[in-house]
């Protein structure tokens, strides 16, 4: 059994600082640039707070297996240079510790750590990912009348579509098209 001693205690605090931080970090850059494929998606849905608020669950959940390696990586290697900087890695060493039993926490830290992900990836993440594929399904095809654009010929299967304007009508917080002026392909001059 590993005992824990006290330079183990000091090495594990400063690193589970920085890994809590890096961690939210990353995944914060990570759901943003998700967040930045699909905002055509989004915007102009009428979209509820409990909708989005699904939305942002399913995307954080399926990410975190991407964020958390690279937290680990980030939290270690600040905090090696954080005590290289401060002179405390030289002095662990000038008193005969090696490099190896300096690093031994923190991997004793992150070898469970690959197991929780590993299943996190393969249960948890799977599901969060199949919801959130069914989310933007349902949000892609909730309006698809907003999607069409106005004075531009829209082209579909066997007709091309020109929308010269859309008139909504405004009721709680949806705009529902009413209007909309269809022009077959072979008459598609005024």
């Amino acid at each position: 059994m590993y005992k824990l001693k006290r330079l183990d205690t000091f090495i594990l605090g400063k690193f589970l600082q920085l890994f809590v931080g890096a961690f939210f970090i990353c995944l914060f850059v990570f759901v943003m640039q998700f967040m930045w494929r699909y905002v055509d998606d989004l915007v102009g849905k009428g979209l509820t707070a409990i909708v989005l608020g699904k939305f942002m669950w399913y995307v954080s959940v399926s990410l975190v297996p991407t964020s958390l390696p690279l937290a680990v990586l980030l939290a270690s290697l600040i905090t090696f240079g954080n005590m290289g900087e401060n002179l405390e890695l030289l002095s662990m060493k000038a008193a005969g510790v090696p490099l190896v039993r300096i690093m031994r926490p923190i991997f004793l830290l992150v070898l469970p750590l690959t197991f929780v992900v590993y299943y996190f990836q393969n249960n948890i993440a799977t599901d969060a990912q199949k919801s959130l594929r069914s989310l933007l399904v349902s949000i892609k095809i909730s309006q698809p009348a907003v999607e069409i654009p106005e004075g531009v010929f829209y082209g579909m299967k066997n007709f091309n579509l020109y929308v010269e304007k859309k008139k909504t009508l405004k009721r709680a917080c949806s705009t529902t098209p009413l209007y909309i002026r269809w022009i077959k392909a072979s008459t598609a001059r005024r």
